[in-house]
């Protein structure tokens, strides 16, 4: 073979090995106000941008690695969503609205070649200016909690609506335990206080348990269900091990999903640890399959967004330091079982020394079920006005 031939095969080879790393986005369609995209293969968490843009206000998701398989993909959209092959290897996404909206994009347990994203409703209003506007922000990755500024909430914003509270752990098992403190004791006492306080709020609230017992995984799971509640939150508080006990510190907000995230998988499998002891492996199977992987997620995310908010809000009043862990997504398996829109808080990490002093006090307690209470009442606010109850 000549020199010539030689470079050609390289070429082809290379050329094909290239494509064949291609993800091809095959079908996308709105359904019950989600945009949902399907893709040739399982999407990788580095392939994914988001950026926000003003005048209009547009979000913009960049699929890297990726093409369109034909331009009639993008047929039969609202006029707000636009999908093109912005380059050679990048599908660009445009939403467009004519107000700011939080951002609620999610990949479903099944099948892992899917993406939806929550699209608001096309307004006759919308701007039609196509100048390139600035771009306020971008990251590699979506996230989950918007920085914005927060105002007091009045009480009983979303009145009866029943709240369970699950309080992690208890009995046989204490959770994490450090400084001679117990994590089942410290989130029991935070989880009767937001019993409190979503009482004041107008809220039936009901406690997964109110004493020092151990409940099985579907004990847990099924209550919001039966008690046909608005909102599933389970307390937790996270631990380190001890070379990182003085570094890693903060609040954090879960809410159900797959993850690549390595620290958010060894939180979720040092919760699971325990709840799933009284599970069979058929009753896994049987809580997995009742997963509802659409509109639950998408509530539950909006529901841990204003948890979250509004945690660090009250408790940044007072005390100073306190990190904020962010909204992120886990498998946790307290989470599975309701249909409810469920969140799992991390009140704090009790292998931190200045932190565990404030779980253990009285007002910094009083700070964050305030802020829990706050953010289920901001939910069901926003919840009433997209839908009537």
């Amino acid at each position: 073979m000549s020199k010539l031939g030689r470079i050609f095969v390289s070429l082809f080879i290379l050329n094909t090995l290239l494509v064949s790393g291609i993800n091809t986005l095959q079908k996308a369609l709105v359904q019950k106000g989600e945009l949902q995209l399907y893709f040739s293969k399982p999407l990788l968490q580095n392939t994914l941008s988001h950026s926000v843009l003003n005048a209009p206000y547009r979000v913009i998701y960049d699929f890297e690695n990726t093409r369109l398989t034909h331009s009639r993909v993008a047929s039969g959209l609202p006029d707000n969503v636009r999908i093109s092959q912005h380059k050679q290897a990048v599908v660009r996404i445009v939403i467009e609205s004519d107000k700011p909206f939080k951002f609620a994009g999610y990949q479903p347990f099944f099948p892992e070649n899917q993406y939806n994203i929550v699209v608001p409703k096309a307004s006759k209003t919308l701007l039609k200016a196509h100048h390139a506007p600035r771009i306020i922000k971008k990251m590699t990755e979506p996230r989950l909690l918007s920085k914005e500024t927060t105002v007091a909430l009045p009480s009983g914003l979303g009145r009866s609506k029943l709240i369970v509270i699950d309080a992690g752990h208890g009995g046989h098992d204490a959770g994490a335990v450090s400084g001679g403190k117990k994590e089942k004791d410290v989130v029991l006492q935070i989880a009767k206080k937001i019993e409190q306080e979503l009482r004041k709020r107008g809220h039936p609230v009901y406690m997964t348990r109110t004493s020092d017992r151990f409940l099985t995984l579907p004990q847990r799971t099924k209550i919001a269900d039966e008690k046909n509640a608005a909102a599933f939150v389970s307390i937790h508080a996270n631990s380190v091990p001890k070379n990182k006990q003085t570094k890693v510190h903060g609040v954090e907000t879960f809410f159900l999903q797959k993850t690549r995230d390595a620290r958010s998988k060894r939180i979720a499998e040092r919760e699971n640890k325990s709840v799933l002891k009284g599970a069979s492996v058929l009753s896994r199977n049987i809580i997995l399959d009742s997963v509802l992987s659409g509109p639950k997620i998408v509530q539950s995310n909006k529901l841990a967004i204003d948890v979250q908010r509004r945690i660090l809000s009250n408790v940044h009043s007072r005390y100073g330091g306190v990190r904020d862990g962010g909204v992120k997504h886990a498998p946790f398996w307290v989470l599975v079982g309701a249909s409810r829109p469920s969140v799992l808080v991390e009140v704090g990490y009790i292998s931190h020394p200045i932190e565990r002093q404030r779980l253990c006090n009285p007002q910094y307690q009083n700070l964050v079920a305030k802020g829990i209470a706050e953010g289920v009442d901001a939910y069901l606010l926003n919840r009433k006005k997209e839908i009537d109850f």
